[in-house]
């Protein structure tokens, strides 16, 4: 892998995809350099899956530029520029997961050593196991594997961690972690938030077909205003959470089971409220996180 690090790895410029009638991509501006790691978030429908289709060169907008380390897509592809690990599908649960990256290897005229991209993925130690007897973490891990086989500059992963337990994440983040000091660039999409503000140096956050906000976890966190109150409330009746509702600065308020959580910019007031006007305990309040500024920069109200 050659890139000119000053070269950005994805560059969009004024993208728009329609449909028919369906404005997938309304206007997106976006570059990413190398040795990123991006988080590509949004609600369903907010045009992520589109956008990685064109940066994939699957398919091209409808206006606007879309470029791959200064060049069409598909000829990045073509150069084995661009890998891309996908959550289901492309593997032959018979052979070993040695085999497979073996197979995959062979696919290309020229690839990086078998040994190498095993131990880069965390997975040299299982590679004579067959695959259908391999966990789901470890399966992604053999598609990780099997994407650095051509040593691509720009790295796309959807969804990767589905299905994994805590212990399975933590070690595929691990494994793209310690891969970083290639310059690869890494884009994600995920739904799991707290994933994205833990491992991506940068998110990219769309809605609408639109980018609404593009920063560090805690750059985007900042942009939600307001904080989180949970209390104890046992027996809590539709009329009091009602009355809390109707409280100034209260932007949302939600039973689960006997605990209450309410979102509110006026945190000291709802506070005094519960602690005087209801039989609330155990209260805490904290500062908006991950899932609060996504809820509250895309409108995203499931």
């Amino acid at each position: 892998m050659t890139t000119d690090p000053m070269l950005p790895a994805v560059r969009l410029a004024g993208v728009t995809k329609d449909f028919g009638q369906v404005h997938a991509v309304r206007g997106i501006d976006l570059e990413l350099y190398p040795g990123e790691i991006v988080a590509f978030l949004g609600p369903n429908g907010a045009g992520k899956t589109t956008t990685i289709d064109m940066v994939l060169g699957l398919t091209r907008p409808t206006t606007g530029t879309v470029e791959v380390l200064g060049m069409d897509p598909r000829k990045a592809i073509a150069r084995g520029l661009v890998a891309a690990v996908m959550q289901t599908g492309g593997l032959l649960k018979d052979l070993t997961v040695r085999e497979t990256v073996a197979y995959t290897a062979s696919l290309f005229a020229d690839t990086r050593p078998v040994d190498e991209v095993l131990e880069k993925a965390g997975i040299a130690g299982i590679a004579g196991r067959r695959v259908g007897k391999c966990s789901g973490g470890e399966q992604q891990r053999l598609r990780f594997a099997m994407a650095l086989l051509s040593d691509p500059a720009l790295l796309l992963l959807d969804e990767p961690t589905t299905g994994m337990d805590v212990e399975g994440r933590r070690t595929f983040w691990s494994a793209i972690r310690a891969d970083l000091d290639t310059g690869r660039t890494v884009l994600f999409a995920t739904h799991y938030l707290e994933e994205a503000d833990q491992y991506a140096d940068r998110i990219v956050l769309v809605s609408r077909g639109k980018v609404v906000a593009d920063g560090s976890g805690p750059e985007i966190r900042a942009l939600a205003s307001g904080r989180t109150l949970r209390a104890h409330l046992p027996g809590a009746d539709p009329a009091t959470v009602e009355r809390i509702a109707a409280l100034g600065g209260v932007e949302g308020v939600e039973t689960r089971g006997e605990t209450l959580i309410v979102r509110a910019k006026d945190s000291d007031a709802v506070a005094r409220h519960l602690l005087t006007e209801t039989t609330a305990r155990d209260l805490e309040i904290t500062a908006a996180g991950i899932e609060e500024a996504f809820l509250s920069l895309t409108g995203d109200n499931r």
